[in-house]
C-alpha cells in the first residue's frame, strides 16, 4: 500500500505544479500556499518520507483532484493542456537524469538559493527570480522545450514568467521522485484503477485534515 501511496503523492506533485502553471498562464492567478508547497519541494533533497518532500500529503489536495480527473480520462481543453505539460515534464526528467553534470549544477545553484531564501523568504520575488534563472540556464538548454499556452498579457510579465519556470522545475523534481520510487508508464496502462483508488483515498484524507484545521 505504501508503494501506491508514494507513487500517487509524487504524481500529485507533478499535477499540482502543472495545474498551477496552466492557471497562472491563463488567469495570472496563483494559489500562494500551493505555490509555496511546490517551491519547498525543491529544497528537500534527503527527505525521510515521500510526504515530507511536500511538507505533508495534505498539501497536495489540488494535485489529487487533478490527477484523478486525468486518470479518469476526462477530455476537455484544460485536460489536454495538462496532459501535454505532464508528458513534457516526464520527457525532460528523463533527459535530466542522463545528464549528471546538469543535475549537479542545479543542486549547487539551489544550495545557493537556500541561503538567499533564509534571508528573504521562500517565495520572495528575488528568490523566485534566482530559481527561474536555474531553469533557464539548465533545462531550457535542451532541444525540447515545454510550450506554455496562456494569455500574452500575463506571460509577458517577468514575475509570472519566473513563476512558470519555477513551477516547471518543481514538476520535474516531482517526476524524478516518481521515477526514483519505481514509477513507469506501465502503471498508467495496467494499474490505472489502483492509482485512482489511492488518489481518492489521499484526497479524502486531505479534505478531512483541512476540515479539522478549519474547525480547530
Amino acid at each position: 500500500m505504501d508503494k501506491w501511496r508514494n507513487l500517487v503523492i509524487a504524481l500529485a506533485g507533478i499535477t499540482q505544479a502543472v495545474d498551477l502553471v496552466d492557471k497562472l498562464a491563463k488567469t495570472g492567478y496563483l494559489d500562494s500556499e500551493d505555490f509555496k508547497t511546490a517551491v519547498q519541494s525543491l529544497f528537500e533533497q534527503n527527505p525521510p518520507t515521500t510526504e515530507a518532500v511536500f511538507g505533508n500529503a495534505t498539501n497536495l489536495l489540488r494535485g489529487y483532484e487533478v490527477l484523478i480527473d486525468l486518470l479518469q480520462r476526462n477530455k476537455g481543453p484544460q485536460q489536454t493542456a495538462l496532459i501535454s505539460y505532464c508528458l513534457g515534464v516526464v520527457h525532460l526528467q528523463k533527459r535530466l537524469l542522463r545528464n549528471r553534470a546538469m543535475l549537479n549544477q542545479i543542486a549547487e545553484r539551489l544550495d545557493q538559493c537556500r541561503h538567499q531564501m533564509q534571508h528573504f523568504g521562500i517565495t520572495h520575488e528575488n528568490v523566485i527570480a534566482n530559481i527561474a534563472s536555474i531553469y533557464t540556464e539548465t533545462i531550457s538548454t535542451f532541444p525540447f522545450r515545454i510550450q506554455v499556452v496562456g494569455e500574452y498579457q500575463y506571460l509577458q510579465q517577468s514575475r509570472i514568467a519566473n513563476q512558470v519556470r519555477v513551477l516547471l522545475l518543481c514538476a520535474i523534481r516531482a517526476a524524478i521522485l516518481w521515477r526514483q520510487l519505481g514509477g513507469t508508464r506501465w502503471h498508467f496502462l495496467f494499474q490505472r484503477g489502483q492509482l485512482i483508488k489511492t488518489a481518492e483515498q489521499l484526497l479524502e484524507e486531505a479534505k478531512r485534515a483541512r476540515m479539522d484545521i478549519s474547525n480547530s
